[in-house]
């Protein structure tokens, strides 16, 4: 096999995917043409299939144009094959096995094998960035062989709706562009200090009063407020539950993050006696960290968090359900009478100690529904409970003594993986929250310290992209800072280690810009001016 991590070679070569795959060759013959007469055909009858099969039609729609016809039944003809084959890759690991497949083009046929449905559906999306004109509105496919399978298991990607809400059609935009690069976990912070976005049923006020704020600040002047009222802006149990379905139609898993107990402002306004001192308090319209945070030594306040964790498992099946645990100021609980008796009866003689033990009662509650709590890296700072998922952002460090401990992480750190910095430099780029990632610190992140044993890396899943929203007003805001970025990372995450490469990436990346238009991103093209339309778009329709 010849590796289209071949560096400058590869793209002397014309092997145009993003991320690259494993292992691949150009073959012999002729190229295999894609017309309006070529059939998806689905090898077994299994439902699975037959969904992945309209994904194919969908991305090949994307770039042909036509809808391509499916079938059942193998006749031989100018067919798209999806088949399962369970012998592929046996020494992989199962997760690796899950998401493998096996690409081969010839003149006559495209077969595509992989174990699961997850694996073909990552065919596909392959099969789709190999399409290439053949004149006009014609479109072939070169003869080739690709053998493929991811490096990290967890491949992710933050939303912020919390601060600026994202309607649930951008979200679905959202999660196809994910889908096209092999992305898998898409987490949305749905809660913060300047508003609640999730309805849940036992607690009305939050959606009610959390989801709204009486303005936010201004554009190029944080300090001033825009005088404009925002919301209600919440996602309904209805529509969470299409958007999980739709999410997993195309195998990316929706991830929830519920903050405790800080970052707590807008469930406080709502329910103001979930504090340490009562209130009154509003959904804030300026960014930051806020003193007030929930009282972990009221019981009331407890039993919220469970019931709220309580709801949200039930509308979302991931196996990860994320309660923040950052930037979390403890002075009210120095001096709240319930938290410090709280301590006293526990035994404890930190604050710090005291969110370990509330995280603690989350993680088991969680545990009882048949999940794991993830949280950011200051979980850490008062002793991590058993199970414990570390989500890595303050550096390294904190993922580093996760891992050595024995316990998951996920890298997340502010140097790479923050594309709410700039990604480039000069009067004309848009406000941002601050920093500077260029796209080829991105593409250089190792996100296995070098520190870690063997064993110890095992427990690196792998690594998420955040996009917070202060300064992303919608969706085109989100894409200018999110590509290419979110590109160079896809590939950090897929493909091994030893095949990066960054002027192949770089020369590839240019045969992906026909593929971001066909998907309306509005991407940032490295080097190029700042477009004007950042931050125009009309705001989100209140439910």
């Amino acid at each position: 096999m010849i590796a289209w991590a071949a560096g400058a070679a590869g793209q002397e070569n014309g092997m145009p995917m993003v991320p690259l795959p494993v292992e691949a060759r150009w073959s012999e013959g002729a190229p295999f043409q894609l017309t309006s007469a070529t059939t998806v055909v689905c090898v077994g009858d299994a439902a699975a299939i037959r969904e992945v099969a309209a994904r194919a039609t969908d991305a090949l729609r994307l770039v042909a144009s036509w809808t391509l016809k499916t079938g059942s039944a193998d006749g031989g003809g100018s067919n798209i094959v999806l088949r399962l084959d369970r012998s592929l890759f046996p020494d992989l690991p199962d997760w690796q096995r899950a998401e493998s497949y096996r690409l081969s083009v010839s003149a006559t046929r495209v077969e595509l094998f992989a174990t699961t449905a997850h694996g073909l559906f990552n065919g596909v999306q392959t099969l789709a960035q190999l399409v290439s004109p053949a004149g006009t509105g014609q479109w072939q496919v070169r003869a080739c062989d690709v053998k493929d399978y991811p490096r990290f298991q967890w491949r992710g990607l933050l939303l912020d709706p919390a601060r600026h809400f994202l309607p649930p059609e951008y979200l679905k935009k959202f999660i196809e562009v994910m889908a096209s690069y092999k992305y898998n976990q898409l987490q949305l912070h749905l809660t913060d200090d300047q508003g609640w976005r999730i309805e849940i049923k036992k607690y009305p006020r939050l959606t009610e009063i959390g989801s709204v704020r009486k303005e936010s600040p201004r554009h190029g002047d944080r300090e001033q407020g825009d005088g404009r009222v925002d919301g209600p802006f919440f996602y309904t149990q209805d529509q969470i539950r299409d958007l999980v379905a739709y999410a997993q139609a195309r195998h990316v898993t929706l991830v929830p993050e519920i903050e405790i107990p800080g970052h707590f402002g807008a469930a406080l306004a709502a329910y103001p006696e979930l504090s340490c001192t009562g209130g009154p308090f509003e959904v804030q319209t300026r960014w930051g960290v806020q003193p007030d945070i929930l009282c972990a030594g009221n019981d009331d306040a407890v039993a919220f968090a469970k019931d709220v964790l309580g709801e949200v498992c039930e509308l979302f099946p991931s196996q990860f359900i994320h309660i923040g645990g950052d930037e979390a100021p403890r002075n009210r609980w120095k001096v709240c009478p319930k938290c410090q008796a709280r301590m006293k009866a526990e035994g404890l003689k930190q604050e710090a100690q005291l969110q370990t033990w509330l995280n603690h009662r989350l993680e088991e509650f969680l545990a009882s529904k048949g999940r794991r709590m993830i949280g950011w890296d200051e979980i850490l700072e008062g002793g991590l409970t058993p199970g414990a998922v570390v989500m890595s952002w303050r550096g390294t460090r904190g993922g580093i003594a996760a891992a050595q401990a024995g316990h998951d992480v996920v890298m997340s750190p502010t140097s790479h993986c923050y594309f709410d910095n700039a990604q480039a430099q000069g009067p004309a780029e848009p406000e941002c929250i601050g920093g500077f990632i260029p796209l080829d610190k991105v593409y250089s992140y190792e996100p296995v310290p070098a520190i870690l044993s063997a064993s110890q890396s095992q427990h690196i899943l792998g690594v998420q992209g955040n996009l917070w929203g202060e300064y992303l007003w919608g969706g085109k805001d989100v894409e200018y800072f999110g590509f290419p970025r979110a590109l160079a990372l896809a590939e950090v995450l897929w493909s091994p280690a030893k095949s990066r490469n960054l002027a192949s990436f770089l020369g590839r990346l240019d045969g992906q810009y026909a593929h971001l238009d066909r998907l309306r991103v509005n991407y940032r093209k490295p080097d190029a001016a700042a477009p004007s339309n950042r931050g125009t778009e009309p705001k989100a329709q209140a439910k």
